[in-house]
């Protein structure tokens, strides 16, 4: 059995929400995408990807070849306007199969599972995690970094040659979480209070949602914010 929450919010500072996502339990398939507000139509490329996962995911095509496949997709999309420029999206996927999960991600949205304590499994593809990896900044230094945004891959901009697709494989039992979210989540809210939040079992996956997102508000949204959980039960 499945339980999960979703909630996307423009934020307090943006007009145009560019995140998408999909939640689909029977189909065993949640996606978060976050849209490159750098780029033009953002919120294009975010949609076309969550369009063409779904889809390709229904076919019975991986994880990882979904997202591939989407990566085509969205530069097939660009060099269509006339504009010539590209446009781009991070994404963050998981799909559960009975007790068994996949977790597959470019960019810096991120998936975390909860098993009692919180562990990130995904690792963003950002400028400020090749300085951490480097032991150039701490995590805590990479939180008020000036170039903490900057994405190193991203469906649609990055040479699909060079592209990296994270993935990560595990197994889900009763009362394990899967936490799925776009930086608007992570950049106002720190894993401790995301760990106390999915800590607290009295919380259906949707009041955690909803908890997660208003906290991210009252730190400012300065960004689009969107959250997945996904529960085993």
């Amino acid at each position: 059995m499945i339980e999960f929450g979703h909630l996307s919010h423009v934020g307090l500072r943006r007009e145009l929400n560019e995140d998408t996502y999909y939640g689909d339990a029977s189909l065993g398939l949640w996606l978060v995408a976050d849209g490159m507000g750098g780029h033009e139509f953002g919120e294009v490329a975010s949609a076309v990807a969550r369009e063409t996962i779904v889809d390709k995911v229904r076919e019975g095509k991986s994880l990882v070849d979904s997202i591939r496949i989407a990566d085509e997709e969205i530069i097939r999309h660009s060099r269509m306007r006339t504009e010539g420029l590209p446009m781009g999206t991070t994404v963050a996927a998981a799909k559960v199969n009975g007790n068994r999960f996949e977790v597959a991600w470019v960019g810096d949205s991120r998936v975390y599972l909860w098993n009692g304590q919180l562990c990130q499994l995904s690792q963003d593809h950002s400028y400020v995690q090749e300085l951490i990896d480097q032991g150039a900044i701490t995590a805590e230094q990479a939180r008020s970094h000036p170039h903490r945004n900057v994405v190193t891959q991203a469906l649609g901009v990055t040479d699909p040659q060079s592209m990296r697709i994270g993935s990560a494989k595990g197994t889900l039992t009763p009362g394990m979480q899967l936490l799925l979210c776009s930086d608007g989540l992570t950049e106002e809210v720190t894993d401790a209070s995301i760990a106390a939040v999915l800590g607290r079992s009295e919380l259906t996956a949707q009041e955690c949602v909803d908890h997660r997102v208003l906290a991210a508000l009252d730190q400012g949204g300065a960004d689009n914010v969107t959250v997945i959980i996904v529960r085993a039960r």
